[in-house]
């Protein structure tokens, strides 16, 4: 396990101040170093480094530019399935978090495992089996689930077209057909 940055390592308030100062378009980096250079001198801490304030703004644009990309494939995916079954959600859900078990497995398996960071290899391994065993007991429930639903509203029409005209030998039309299921689902 790799040591956390330095600018990670700062007092919280000067971290902050660092971060707005880097989001700032009008300020650079040098300029945002300085800036928090003079505030860690009145703390009496060592000051930061242009590189190390250069790699931490390009893991956090790295950060920023995954998590808009995300929000984005999100907001298309729940566009597509917003009228979607509830289940059909929750197997995408169940999706992307197989996806990044995997991915965190092939990151696991790249590390050297040392005496020092053992622990918290196993640490990852046992979350990650724990992550996986709720994954696939909520994937079965969602599956339980879908198949309730069906067979609720499969029930919930069965009814409304015996109460139309006269019982289940009766015979409905299309049209009322469709005005009964728009009556039953709000569709």
């Amino acid at each position: 396990m790799s040591r956390p940055s330095r600018v990670a390592r700062l007092p919280e308030e000067v971290r902050e101040a660092l971060q707005a100062w880097l989001r700032d378009p009008g300020i650079t980096q040098t300029e945002a170093t300085g800036r928090a250079n003079e505030l860690l001198a009145a703390l009496d801490l060592p000051p930061l480094s242009r590189h190390s304030v250069a790699r931490y703004d390009l893991r956090m644009r790295q950060a920023g530019r995954k998590l808009r990309e995300s929000r984005e494939v999100a907001e298309a995916w729940i566009g597509k399935l917003g009228a979607a079954p509830q289940g059909q959600i929750g197997h995408l859900v169940n999706e992307i978090l197989r996806t990044l078990a995997f991915d965190l497995s092939l990151t696991l398996q790249d590390q050297a495992v040392t005496a020092e960071n053992r622990p918290a290899v196993i640490d990852q391994l046992r979350n990650l089996s724990l992550a996986v065993v709720r994954l696939e007991r909520a994937a079965s429930e969602n599956v339980k689930r879908e198949a309730e639903i069906r067979r609720r509203a499969a029930e919930e029409l069965v009814a409304a077209v015996e109460r139309e005209e006269g019982g289940p030998d009766s015979r409905v039309s299309a049209e009322r057909l469709r005005e009964i299921v728009r009556e039953a689902y709000g569709v």
